[in-house]
């Protein structure tokens, strides 16, 4: 019996644009694949959103929301209480997930490596250096690297960042760590591939470079020392599981291998809503282990669940 699947994409938050474009590569997947799909632009009526979910009810919900209300457990706490299935992580881990002080005590806890972070407010930031420099400064609860900034010696923008904040009360500061930005996708129980990302649009691998045309290299499989490929895997699946992620996630880590290889592995964060556009990574992974498109995206569907 053909299922019947409820995309929802757009959404309202930073990341708007890169929803509706994995929306859109999803919506044709699905389609191709046999799905009968119901493309629904989520806006600010949340009341739309709920007719459009149960006139007529889906079989399935694809989350393909990126950003705020989409993957930090709002939109998944409306399908829990609607008792409909949907793709990707369910409440609990969203929410532990997009908020990077949570996740981070997560990681902690299960003995993954993170590096020292300070949550600060606008006016402590702008008064002083939170950390020693070179350090980050970046948003609690956004992705897609927005409104991220690495502060070097000598740079003088602290000030002027903390003043034009716009993320909320807090920002976090971590630790710079110098070497290479390394992503691992997981898929349930298994983690695809290493990915070595060369930023060009950018500094680093940040909103342009991720999704602008030729933003970004992607060397696949990273060419690293053996032990440590192996190393990135297994934090990212651990990750994966102390979080309580299910379906599928990407680990963002940094490789800091200056003085040599094998060297050090730091784990940013977990993405529970890994971006489905033309130049995303969780896709060109799965290709590169045999899966397609639009197999991945029939697999997130069977994976569906509700409930935390």
């Amino acid at each position: 019996m053909t299922q019947n699947v409820a995309v929802l994409y757009g959404g309202i938050s930073a990341e708007r644009e890169v929803s509706l474009s994995s929306g859109g590569q999803v919506i044709v997947a699905l389609r191709e694949a046999g799905f009968h799909v119901t493309p629904i632009d989520v806006g600010e009526d949340l009341g739309a959103v709920i007719h459009a979910l149960t006139h007529p009810r889906p079989d399935v919900v694809f989350n393909a929301l990126h950003g705020r209300f989409g993957e930090d457990g709002c939109i998944q706490g409306v399908l829990d209480w609607l008792g409909l299935p949907y793709t990707h992580s369910g409440l609990r881990a969203s929410a532990l997930a997009m908020d990077k002080a949570a996740a981070k005590a997560v990681f902690r806890s299960a003995g993954l490596p993170v590096v020292q972070d300070r949550l600060v407010t606008r006016e402590e930031l702008e008064a002083a250096d939170p950390l020693p420099l070179p350090y980050v400064v970046k948003p609690v609860n956004e992705g897609s690297s927005v409104g991220v900034h690495i502060l070097m010696a000598g740079d003088n923008r602290r000030a002027e960042i903390a003043r034009n904040w716009r993320y909320g009360a807090h920002a976090m500061a971590e630790t710079y760590v110098p070497g290479r930005e390394l992503t691992v996708g997981v898929m349930g129980d298994r983690a695809l591939a290493v990915t070595d990302i060369l930023a060009d649009a950018g500094t680093f691998y940040d909103y342009d470079s991720k999704y602008a045309a030729d933003g970004s290299r992607h060397v696949l499989p990273a060419q690293m020392h053996p032990d440590a490929y192996a190393q990135a895997l297994d934090i990212a699946l651990r990750a994966h599981q102390a979080l309580g992620c299910r379906g599928a996630s990407r680990a963002d880590l940094r490789y800091d291998d200056t003085t040599g290889e094998p060297g050090r592995l730091v784990l940013l964060e977990v993405n529970t809503q890994p971006g489905l556009t033309p130049t995303s990574l969780l896709p060109e992974q799965a290709a590169h282990c045999g899966i397609p498109f639009g197999a991945l995206c029939a697999w997130m569907v069977r994976e569906a669940r509700y409930g935390a």
